[in-house]
């Protein structure tokens, strides 16, 4: 009996060290590298799996113990896929909660206003993680997203958006198509009485335009007062960065004469009335606010100063005189501006 009684207690210690151990072992932080150690769940990976790599990485030194845990715990069902960014000092448990949490590292990609869907979708190419899934403006499946418009340019809003690795360059602009719709709808529904707009649309092209004839936010409104008082009154809206969009790669940072008497280009408005058949670029908020509460006054040119900001002007003569002053002293980045030419 005394024998029994000390192999008893005896396994009795032997099973307290041994839970001890495991216990150590378990909550014992997993050997990450400093900085972090990069996790990715694919699909269909199983716990086993994962763990499996992270052994083989020397991360975790008891993975049978992390899948009978997942496996009693009901986790390993509820992991998720993603890619991951293990901190420093991160328990086995902690791994577990972080995969059924779906904590998975997030990316920016930012669209400036302004730019054109050819550049949104260089820029999308190039973001990491992203997944390239669009030739281009003319790809079928931005063709749909553009429904029921022809074209895809200015249906986007420009912003910054977080994805996950995976992501598509196509799940980025369904969010831009829908927030820019948003937005739209909104100010169209709030704009102001007798603008020279049949729908939304039109709406949205002025606004393109305006974004690319001012960086100035205080001049928004302004720049957009001239061209609805020369929509209103039958002129042409005489800008160049239509012209310059029209000619699409032939242009080569020189906007000559030929180019403004171009007939054929559809997007000269020095050659043709009203709005051109599309927007021209990525308008942002202010713009599309612009376009829908343009300043009042009497102005119908302006013409750049060479230093971001604009000379309006009531009168062809007043304009000519601001043309002269500021093209003699003109700089690099001169844009010229409506006006008869």
């Amino acid at each position: 009996m005394r024998r029994l009684l000390i192999a008893i207690l005896l396994l009795l210690s032997l099973a307290t060290l041994s839970f001890k151990q495991i216990l150590q072992w378990w909550e014992a932080p997993l050997h990450i590298p400093q900085g972090g150690y990069g996790l990715t769940v694919a699909e269909g990976d199983t716990l086993r799996r994962v763990t499996e790599r992270l052994a083989a990485d020397g991360v975790l030194a008891h993975p049978e113990l992390l899948i009978l845990y997942g496996r009693v715990s009901g986790l390993d069902q509820q992991i998720k896929r993603g890619e991951y960014r293990l901190p420093e000092y991160l328990t086995a448990l902690s791994l577990l909660h972080l995969l059924r949490a779906g904590e998975v590292v997030q990316y920016l990609v930012t669209l400036p206003e302004g730019i054109t869907v050819r550049q949104a979708l260089a820029i999308l190419r190039e973001a990491q993680g992203l997944r390239a899934t669009l030739s281009g403006p003319d790809d079928p499946a931005l063709l749909a997203l553009a429904a029921p418009y022809d074209s895809p340019e200015g249906l986007f809003f420009p912003d910054s958006y977080r994805y996950t690795r995976g992501d598509s360059d196509l799940d980025i602009l369904r969010r831009a198509r829908r927030i820019l719709q948003t937005l739209l709808e909104e100010q169209w529904a709030a704009r102001d009485e007798g603008l020279p707009y049949a729908t939304p649309y039109e709406a949205l092209i002025m606004a393109s335009i305006i974004e690319r004839e001012t960086g100035a936010p205080e001049e928004r409104e302004q720049i957009a007062g001239v061209f609805v008082r020369r929509l209103h009154k039958g002129m042409r809206l005489q800008t160049d960065p239509t012209v310059i969009y029209g000619l699409g790669a032939a242009y080569d940072g020189n906007l000559t004469r030929s180019h403004l008497r171009d007939d054929a280009n559809v997007y000269n408005t020095y050659r043709h009335s009203g709005l051109p058949p599309t927007p021209i670029a990525l308008p942002g908020r202010a713009a599309v606010r612009a376009a829908l509460h343009p300043a009042p006054g009497n102005a119908f040119y302006f013409v750049a100063r060479g230093d971001g900001g604009h000379v309006f002007s009531a009168t062809l003569a007043e304009h000519q005189k601001a043309v002269r002053k500021y093209q003699l002293q003109r700089r690099k980045d001169y844009r010229s501006s409506p006006g008869s030419k």
